[in-house]
């Protein structure tokens, strides 16, 4: 993408930012999948590109335009994660029961094959965060830390509790499927 489509799009530019929208939304809509579940990853990233026109023209272009628009998503996400009152719950809650799983809302079929994503899908909305920015975008837990409001400590043992579930969902689906389940 021309850096000039991003120079447009500061000027109200609506041709120019539509262009700017269609190389950036994929990664924008994954990066709301893998941290808010497959239900949300839709709003939230229409949330985030009204909020990156509105927002437009505070784009000082001191980093690319792609690490300014991932780091506005990874902020819109976590503002509605607190707009709920869920983030915090999660990340302060006792620790025993800080990662439960919640059983599926629905199944789609009796296939009980499952993916990293699934797995993380199954994480409660706090352990996904941090285990998404940390392993799968690559923030440093001081970064995360202040990103949600928390200590780069909670963030490092959500990241273990939310490793160790997932190993313990992969282990179980591994078991299942070389079952013939």
């Amino acid at each position: 993408m021309p850096v000039n489509d991003v120079v447009l799009a500061t000027q109200g530019d609506a041709a120019a930012f539509e262009r700017v929208y269609r190389a950036h939304v994929q990664r924008i809509f994954n990066l709301a999948r893998r941290m808010a579940g497959p239900d949300a990853a839709d709003e939230l990233t229409q949330d985030v590109f009204v909020r990156a026109w509105q927002k437009l023209a505070l784009f000082r272009g001191e980093s690319s335009f792609a690490t300014w628009l991932h780091r506005l998503a990874v902020n819109v996400i976590i503002e509605r994660f607190r707009t709920l009152g869920t983030a915090r719950e999660r990340f302060l809650g006792d620790s025993e029961t800080v990662l439960e799983i919640a059983p599926a809302a629905r199944t789609k079929s009796l296939d009980l094959s499952m993916d990293l994503q699934a797995a993380i899908e199954q994480l409660p909305h706090g352990a996904r965060t941090v285990f998404v920015l940390h392993d799968v975008e690559g923030y440093k837990h001081e970064e995360i830390g202040d990103i949600l409001g928390v200590s780069p400590g909670t963030s490092k043992s959500q990241l273990h509790r939310a490793r160790q579930t997932l190993r313990g969902l992969l282990t179980k689906t591994r078991t299942r499927v070389g079952a013939g389940v």
